[in-house]
């Protein structure tokens, strides 16, 4: 069942988007985590995505993702859209880039919405809309010596 949301109307902060980055340095939940902070949020979701040792039945021996040069516009489109559809309070993205290692950070997202069914929809939203329309290609290497690129 879908939800339907109330418009933020005149009590959304003026720019909920307070965070957007993709960076070839390690990421930081605690960054994401305090650029979402708003006394009107009743709830916040944060998401994690972390480097597993496996995909698809094979062991994975490296990991490292490449963005586009138009990676962050678009991830602001996408980050837009979500404020846009959402009561979001505030909203914040970062994706890391280059070699990462197994358990390393690969993304962080989080929103803060009045209340707790509305942050867990726009948190949702906003990581799968990055996955699939943000130029961001991940390189995967296996023990059994195959690799694949997979990404938007």
């Amino acid at each position: 069942m879908a939800r339907t949301y109330e418009h933020p109307g005149e009590h959304a902060h003026p720019d909920p988007i307070r965070l957007l980055a993709v960076r070839d340095s390690p990421l930081s939940v605690d960054e994401v985590f305090a650029a979402v902070s708003d006394d009107a949020a009743g709830g916040t979701a944060l998401f994690v995505g972390t480097v597993r040792d496996h995909d698809g039945g094979a062991d994975v021996a490296a990991l490292g993702y490449t963005a586009h040069p138009t990676a962050e516009a678009e991830l602001r489109r996408v980050a837009e859209k979500v404020a846009a559809d959402f009561p979001v309070r505030a909203l914040a993205a970062v994706h890391r880039t280059g070699q990462l290692a197994i358990g390393d950070l690969a993304v962080v997202v989080a929103v803060s919405c009045p209340h707790r069914a509305e942050a867990f929809d726009a948190c949702r939203r906003l990581i799968d809309d990055l996955k699939h329309e943000v130029p961001i290609w991940k390189h995967q290497q296996f023990t059994n010596g195959t690799e694949e690129w997979v990404g938007a």
